[in-house]
């Protein structure tokens, strides 16, 4: 049971350990009482997160940090906004021939807990992607070898991987390469460089209101 492997491990601040979402507050509210009947022999700590409800307190909850998240998706999501829940354990495979690029979007993105992974080119790439399955990937459109739409391709033709979000980042903003881009697969088109809010801004609708 959950209640049983989670009492081995210690919270994290604004970095819950698991999440229950659903899609009512009502129904998000029951399963709390559930947790606190259930769990109560156990020191784990619970936050619910519903409208209706102040947000300090339950940003106060989030900063101690807590065992288990029972949330809406609304009400998630403006938290997650705020800056209050980290993205940890989302996998994120960044492929840009910049290095600097690579950098920076991987010190931004850790910062917010995510799990990165870089490569320097599609080759690369796609061998990282069939050992680390990302749950999101940003690709540079010029690079060499193999370029970004290139290896959208391959990775949208692929079964396994054929749903995985892919964010095509280029410092062009034309609306040739937005439409190649759209004609390979790819979920959205970024233009070069990013901010962290572009780049959280992607992830919050790909990856998290996807999971809803």
């Amino acid at each position: 049971p959950m209640i049983e492997i989670l009492a081995r491990g210690r919270a994290k601040a604004r970095m819950p350990r698991s999440l229950i979402l659903e899609p009512t507050r009502e129904l998000a509210a029951q399963v709390a009482e559930s947790f606190e009947r259930y769990g109560k022999h156990n020191k784990l700590s619970m936050a619910l997160l519903i409208g209706g409800v102040s947000m300090e307190d339950q940003n106060a909850k989030l900063d101690r940090g807590v065992d288990v998240l029972i949330a809406t998706p609304g009400r998630l999501l403006d938290h997650f906004g705020n800056g209050r829940i980290l993205l940890n354990d989302i996998k994120v495979l960044v492929i840009d021939d910049s290095k600097t690029i690579r950098r920076t979007a991987e010190t931004l993105l850790k910062k917010e807990g995510c799990d990165v992974i870089t490569a320097n080119d599609g080759f690369e790439a796609l061998s990282k992607i069939a050992d680390y399955n990302p749950d999101i990937i940003f690709v540079d459109i010029m690079m060499p070898r193999l370029d970004g739409y290139q290896t959208c391709a391959l990775i949208k033709h692929n079964q396994k991987f054929r749903n995985t979000p892919v964010i095509m980042l280029s410092s062009k903003d034309g609306l040739f390469d937005r439409a190649r881009g759209r004609i390979v697969g790819s979920e959205e088109y970024l233009t070069k460089p990013c901010t962290r809010e572009e780049l959280l801004g992607a992830i919050k609708r790909h990856v998290l209101e996807v999971a809803k």
